[in-house]
């Protein structure tokens, strides 16, 4: 990514538990914002959480950064755009209503992959369902993973607007992503600014982090490249990183967030999408580097000194009072470790997920 290791989190406020920081350097074209809440940590941390709760998770974190939105006058006139069937975990209509922004209309895209010898051949629009709002605001709110679906449907929709002359103010997109949609977003603004000179660009707010998708099948050997989202070569909230470490399991999940649409709707997908990724890990527990999982899933090498930390987490703007607590924080969690094993982390979290979710279990 261009100019990553130039880029630092800086916090931007604190207000009704929601912490928010943005991204400065880089030289980027956009905003970039990461946000916490109790709410959306405990979503990310929990797999357990499924069907309507993870949309109630999402409500608290996105009313606020609505309210922030509306009070900087980044957004007056708005339109959500629906890319079905991610976007339905994101409450952005609630979110409008409960900070008193009208919604002017509700656009609805489905992208689909098109298979071609059991390969992802392309994306077809399968349903359009697109209404004009002349300068307004766009809402999205979608996983972005690879960005593929993502940069479909804005073009798409750019496209509807122009045809029609009329054009868009901005786009502000809501994510529970990964570090490809800043390059993609970036790419997409100097592209859009080429018919529409006084475009303002994209507003992007992630959810806890910018996280980066794993490259590779990973230390375990069953990661899925492009889909599962990890910290390592991404922007963590401070305040996520201190919820997950304070417990001993959910570093060691298969992904963030996991499939967000099957999470929701349908259930007994993700159930077994879990299950067999720690049924995975339990068989290969005893073949598995320890060591190097631990610095995968942390994202840099082990031992690390506070300074090469800060760089690695890209925390050398924020306070140290706050980062230097995180610090000895997660030192102590690398201790913790060293008397445990892959083999109990992955038989504890079979049980917990049979036992929580047994309803959904075949």
């Amino acid at each position: 990514m261009k100019n990553w290791d130039e880029v630092n989190l800086v916090s931007e406020f604190s207000e009704q538990g929601v912490d928010c920081y943005r991204l400065e350097g880089g030289n980027y074209e956009n905003e970039y914002y990461v946000i916490s809440e109790a709410e959306t940590r405990k979503l990310l941390n929990t797999p357990e959480i499924v069907g309507y709760e993870v949309y109630h998770c999402l409500i608290p974190s996105t009313a606020q950064m609505m309210y922030y939105f509306k009070e900087q006058k980044k957004v007056t006139t708005a339109n959500i755009l629906s890319i079905l069937r991610g976007a339905l975990n994101y409450p952005l209509e609630e979110s409008c209503y409960r900070e008193h922004i009208r919604v002017h209309d509700i656009s609805f895209l489905s992208s689909e992959r098109v298979f071609e010898h059991n390969e992802i051949a392309g994306l077809e629009i399968k349903y359009s369902k697109l209404t004009m709002v002349p300068d307004s605001t766009l809402l999205i709110g979608d996983i972005i993973a690879s960005g593929e679906t993502l940069i479909h449907c804005l073009r798409y929709v750019t496209d509807f607007y122009r045809s029609n002359g009329a054009k868009l103010r901005n786009i502000i997109i809501f994510t529970i992503g990964g570090t490809k949609g800043i390059d993609l977003l970036e790419r997409l603004t100097k592209e859009i600014r080429e018919f529409w000179p006084d475009f303002e660009g994209f507003i992007a707010v992630y959810y806890e982090g910018i996280f980066s998708t794993y490259q590779d099948k990973g230390v375990s050997g069953i990661n899925l490249p492009d889909v599962d989202f990890f910290w390592k070569d991404g922007i963590i909230a401070p305040e996520f990183r201190r919820e997950t470490l304070s417990m001993r399991n959910p570093l060691f999940e298969k992904c963030i967030i996991y499939d967000g649409g099957a999470r929701r709707y349908e259930i007994h997908e993700h159930v077994k999408e879990v299950l067999e990724f720690w049924e995975g890990m339990l068989e290969r527990a005893d073949r598995i580097d320890m060591r190097e999982l631990l610095e995968e899933k942390l994202g840099y090498p082990l031992p690390v000194g506070y300074e090469e930390w800060l760089h690695y987490n890209h925390y050398e703007k924020l306070p140290s009072v706050q980062t230097e607590w995180l610090y000895k924080q997660e030192l102590g969690y690398i201790e913790s470790l060293k008397d445990v094993t892959l083999r109990e982390i992955a038989e504890q979290r079979i049980h917990e997920f049979k036992t929580t979710l047994r309803k959904y279990i075949i």
